[in-house]
Order: structure tokens, then sequence, then C-alpha cells
């Protein structure tokens, strides 16, 4: 099984998700979105399965640097999917892509749950 796993290398939450699955031995590519970047239909499949609500990350820094104007447009799949593209530090991290299925966020909890 392919598996992605989406962030920033400097995410201190990246590093243990990324600590925890070469420590298990589960193989996987790292894909850096601020340097690589993200397309408009990654990020759509990803919000076929996640709440958007999730995926945006209103307690980091880069949500609360926003103008509210700019929080106040957020108010559905479409408006969240455009701040995520063209702020991709707004998204929670990491997102782990385990052959189209997808999840957010990192805890040896989750992640031994996730490959159970």
């Amino acid at each position: 099984m392919k598996r992605t796993l989406y962030g920033i290398p400097n995410c201190d939450t990246v590093k243990k998700a990324r600590t925890w699955l070469a420590d298990n031995g589960h193989e996987f590519t790292f894909h850096d979105f601020k340097k690589q970047g993200l397309d408009r239909a990654t990020v759509a499949k990803w919000l076929e399965q996640l709440d958007w609500e999730v995926l945006v990350n209103r307690k980091g820094m880069t949500w609360r640097n926003l103008t509210d104007e700019q929080k106040a447009a957020v108010t559905d799949k479409t408006s969240a999917l455009d701040l995520m593209l063209s702020n991709p530090s707004v998204i929670k991290r990491p997102v782990l892509d385990r052959g189209g299925k997808f999840s957010v966020g990192f805890s040896a909890d989750q992640y031994r749950a996730l490959f159970a």
C-alpha cells in the first residue's frame, strides 16, 4: 500500500509521525507541502473524507495572523479549500494518505489503531 505523509519538516508533530512510521517499519513518502506545494485535486480528495473544520488549524499562528475578513470568509469546504491552497501552513498536520484513506494529526495511539 502506498503511503504519503503530508506536512512540513520543521513541525514537531510531523517529526513525531515520521519517526513513528520509520520506527514501526512503515514505508512512506514524505511530501513537504511548503516546498512541493499542494494541488486542488489533492486537497479536494482530503475534503471528501475529512471535515474542513478539522483540516483548518484554527489554533496555529497562520490562522491567528489572518485578517478578521479572511477568517470570516472560511465558511464551507470551498472557501476552506481556497484558504488551504493559498496558505498551506493553516492545514493541521500531518495528513496521512494510506492508499486513499486519510487521517489528520498524530498520536502514537492513533497510528497504532490505523495500522492495526
